[in-house]
């Protein structure tokens, strides 16, 4: 339990001014804190690590002192032992690109261990992570302390994000830039179960993105993509952070399988479902909750009942909780809902937030019909 609070803290950014600000706690309590170097964090992820509990943080753009090395460095990746979280323990700083903010740093990582991925080397612990927006990369993480660039997976690119590696296959969605898309990111999939030898899989992104299409206007760029591995075989893409929001559901078999060359069909060939939201609401996470047992909800046919909450960044910079949702259903006449917009009740909030967790059902392993706005 102590491990899992020090992750909760990390999840609200963990830094010096959080534990002075006198912040409130509900069902949880600060244990420890780790000042980073004084770098802006922005995705924290713990695994265990032979025995020790290991946070890895990606950084925002930025320079910093880093005191083990004595040399000032671009903020890149922290690594940090939390096996005691009352205690945590710097031990490495990986630098990032040059630069500020996003324009800079290594802000995304993802760890897997060698022993889940089917053709790691089982001794080892691999990190995924960004290079600003220039290219992702794999490093050696077995001893933390001592970081080791393993391969580039890809470079030369005009932008990166949130990317997500699945550990029991090594598939992996790269959030990327590529010359000639016409989005500033998209997604490259690799197959990365040996990371040191990356193998190309395709270019995906919504159809009008691609080189050389006419479609306007284009479609909105990819914030970051949700995979539930070959059980689930669905894959749920978040386009749109803060606007003109798009939540895709892909086939995972057809993404990985079908062909690849991107044309507006091959795009969207695997597709099973598509949420769009309004011009003022963008699609930062879509996340999947699967085998939900709800109260309201006991008698029906479909429970226990899936769920996909598709978050608009706005709201979480605000602090406020919404979901949007798609329905699907083998009759044509459900349609897409939306939450209410953020009451100030506090009682309304929670109602709206339930309501809209009703509406959002999408079974992850049926094909799901294609939603259209209720008017």
């Amino acid at each position: 339990m102590r491990k899992l609070a020090f992750a909760a803290v990390l999840g609200l950014g963990f830094g010096s001014a959080w534990a002075q600000h006198g912040s409130s706690a509900q069902n949880m309590g600060l244990l420890g804190h780790q000042d980073l170097q004084a770098r802006s964090a922005y995705q924290p992820l713990v695994r265990e690590n032979r025995g020790r509990w290991i946070a890895y943080v990606g950084h925002h753009g930025g320079k910093s002192m880093n005191p083990l090395t004595g040399r000032e460095e671009d903020s890149g990746t922290s690594i940090v032992d939390v096996t005691d979280p009352r205690k945590p323990r710097y031990l490495a700083h990986i630098p990032g690109e040059p630069g500020q903010g996003e324009t800079g740093g290594a802000q995304m990582v993802r760890v897997c261990n060698g022993t889940e991925l089917p053709k790691g080397d089982q001794s080892k612990v691999y990190l995924l992570r960004t290079f600003g927006n220039l290219a992702h990369e794999i490093w050696d993480v077995t001893a933390p302390e001592k970081p080791a660039r393993v391969t580039v997976v890809v470079d030369k690119l005009k932008g990166t994000h949130k990317s997500w590696w699945e550990c029991d296959t090594g598939i992996a969605y790269l959030v990327s830039g590529l010359d000639g898309w016409r989005t500033r990111r998209m997604t490259q999939v690799y197959d990365l179960s040996d990371p040191a030898n990356p193998r190309f899989i395709r270019n995906f992104g919504l159809a009008g993105q691609e080189p050389g299409s006419k479609a306007e206007p284009v479609p909105t760029e990819l914030h970051g993509p949700i995979s539930t591995g070959p059980k689930g075989n669905r894959v749920y893409f978040a386009y749109g952070t803060n606007k003109s929001g798009v939540m895709q559901i892909v086939d995972r078999a057809k993404l990985l399988a079908g062909p690849h060359e991107p044309t507006a069909q091959n795009l969207a060939a695997p597709e099973v479902g598509r949420f769009t939201l309004s011009s003022m609401n963008g699609a930062h996470t879509a996340l999947p909750v699967l085998g939900m047992s709800l109260p309201e909800f006991a008698n029906d046919k479909g429970a226990p009942r899936d769920f996909v909450f598709v978050v608009n960044e706005s709201l979480i910079n605000e602090c406020l909780s919404r979901a949007s949702g798609c329905s699907s259903s083998t009759s044509p006449t459900r349609k897409c809902r939306s939450a209410s917009p953020p009451s100030t009740s506090r009682k309304a909030r929670a109602t709206s937030a339930r309501a809209a967790a009703a509406s959002a059902r999408i079974p992850p392993t049926r094909t799901s019909r294609r939603c259209t706005r209720r008017k």
